[in-house]
């Protein structure tokens, strides 16, 4: 067995941990909305078709902001299809995902459902295929108490109070070839700039997401974000992230060991907005948003790719259901202690996605709703983590990979809200060899006991939950000993662990 030494010292804050770090993502792909949080036959349907054992499973996860409605799909959206009377709704064509949109779930039944779970909106505006015009028409119809013909209307539509959105995304990956309207870092800039003039021109309390580049490894990375910060900087208050993970080719150490690549992304990006700041002699700080992360394997799954001809455009068909494993969930909680560690910076972030489409919640059609591995690491951090994120002092051995170069084998983040005196301890063993024994240094939170203690492990690190076994990996409780400040707990290979302390007396 090998050993580690963590310190905790709460005098070494990163910054406010943001509940908005904790959010969602519903697009209109796949089986997300139908089928998944909206399905009226279904035994558990409410009044307005929409699963009950789904959004207690959102609530548990504790999604606090949900961007919205896409993702690709959004760029050929026109959000005037989504209001109204249902039965005067048009059937639309999605570009993005090959499908037939309904629009029978739209703008007022999603917010609804917000509503009902307990989140807030994160609006998208369609800059690929419209403009200007149609994300002021947008704006006036969810936040303009009254007085004008759009918020007339979205009174006349049952909406008497507004939506009062108060985050939108100006776009969505304006940087990718496939997406449409997709458009050259100048020219979308531009673009950006103007509407975000616009929008804060009806509406100055508003805050605002920049497109920034789809995932690291985009030929334009850094420069189209300096480029995209050079039009925008005065004009927007937070900049977009994208990634995802995956296990490539059995490289599995590589794969324990991406947050070393969030952990580079993030920080790349706070350097070229803090360049584009200080080229401008401007004291303003860009913040993130990260509202796209998860582990996806896009290498898995070729359903996209067999969607195609004039005549064949299903609705809701299956696509992107991911089945995730405990090392999928090992490595998404080790995610999450990256956003954490950066809190002074990642305003936002949105796990994409949700439900059945790469996500914690699967359903079957007319059966149940089951959390996948992935569920529980987002689950419990949301629920722990409090007050400001603490950076750890991490002694401990090593990890050679070949993506990543030589990694710590723990890595780990804490959270401590001074207030209340209630701590959190994140960790991740990415070790896979033999079991790690940890004495973390607590003494300068003061007298404190352990009230939770979660490790999440499987012996077979590829097992999964699925429609036939729901329940087989899962989180159980860590041994823990505390003494003279000292809290000693032992790490089996490939595994993520959660502990909640509070201040006694």
């Amino acid at each position: 067995m090998t050993t580690a030494r963590l310190t905790v010292d709460p005098r070494f804050p990163i910054g406010a941990v943001r509940r908005r770090l904790f959010g969602g993502f519903v697009e209109h792909l796949g089986r997300h909305v139908y089928d998944g949080i909206y399905e009226p036959g279904h035994a558990e349907a409410d009044e307005q078709g929409f699963r009950r054992d789904v959004l207690e499973l959102v609530r548990e996860l504790g999604v606090s902001m949900i961007r919205y409605p896409g993702g690709n799909f959004v760029s050929g959206f026109r959000w005037e299809d989504s209001v109204g009377p249902r039965e005067q709704r048009p059937r639309r064509l999605d570009l993005a995902w090959h499908s037939t949109e309904t629009n029978e779930v739209g703008l007022h039944e999603f917010a609804d459902w917000l509503d009902k779970a307990g989140s807030e909106l994160m609006l998208a505006v369609n800059l690929g295929t419209r403009g200007v015009l149609e994300a002021l028409d947008l704006l006036e119809y969810s936040n303009v108490p009254g007085g004008t013909a759009l918020s007339q209307q979205r009174i006349d539509n049952g909406r008497t109070e507004p939506f009062d959105v108060r985050v939108w995304c100006l776009g969505n990956e304006m940087d990718g070839p496939w997406q449409l309207g997709h458009r050259s870092a100048d020219d979308y800039g531009k673009l950006a700039a103007q509407t975000a003039k616009g929008m804060r021109q009806m509406d100055p309390s508003i805050e605002l997401v920049v497109c920034g580049s789809s995932g690291a490894a985009m030929p334009t990375f850094g420069e189209w974000e300096r480029e995209v910060l050079t039009h925008t900087y005065d004009d927007v208050d937070m900049i977009s992230c994208h990634a995802y993970y995956q296990e490539h080719d059995g490289d599995i150490d590589s794969f324990l060991a991406s947050a070393v690549d969030m952990d580079r992304f993030i920080e790349a990006v706070v350097a070229t907005a803090d360049h584009v700041g200080a080229v401008r002699g401007s004291d303003k700080k860009i913040d993130i948003s990260f509202d796209e992360w998860n582990i996806w394997y896009q290498t898995r799954f070729h359903d996209v790719d067999q969607l195609s001809g004039i005549d064949n455009w299903p609705v809701a068909p299956r696509l992107l259901e991911d089945v995730y494993s405990a090392v999928d969930a090992v490595v998404f909680g080790s995610l999450m202690i990256s956003l954490l560690t950066h809190a002074d910076r990642v305003a936002s972030a949105s796990l994409a996605q949700l439900v059945n489409v790469i996500a914690p919640i699967m359903t079957e059609p007319g059966g149940p709703a089951w959390r996948q591995t992935t569920f529980f690491p987002f689950a419990i951090t949301s629920r722990l983590a409090q007050g400001d994120a603490v950076r750890l002092r991490v002694e401990a051995p090593t990890i050679d990979t070949v993506k990543h170069g030589t990694v710590s084998a723990v890595d780990a983040v804490a959270t401590h809200d001074a207030e209340t005196g209630a701590s959190a301890i994140f960790l991740v063993h990415r070790g896979r060899g033999e079991a790690v024994e940890l004495a973390i240094d607590v003494s300068g939170l003061g007298d404190v006991e352990v009230t939770e203690a979660h490790v999440l492990h499987d012996d077979d690190p590829y097992a999964r939950n699925t429609l036939d076994d729901p329940e087989r990996v899962g989180p159980s409780t860590l041994e823990t000993r505390l003494a003279d400040g000292i809290l000693h707990v032992t790490l089996p290979p490939i595994s993520w662990a959660a502990l909640a302390l509070r201040r006694v007396g």
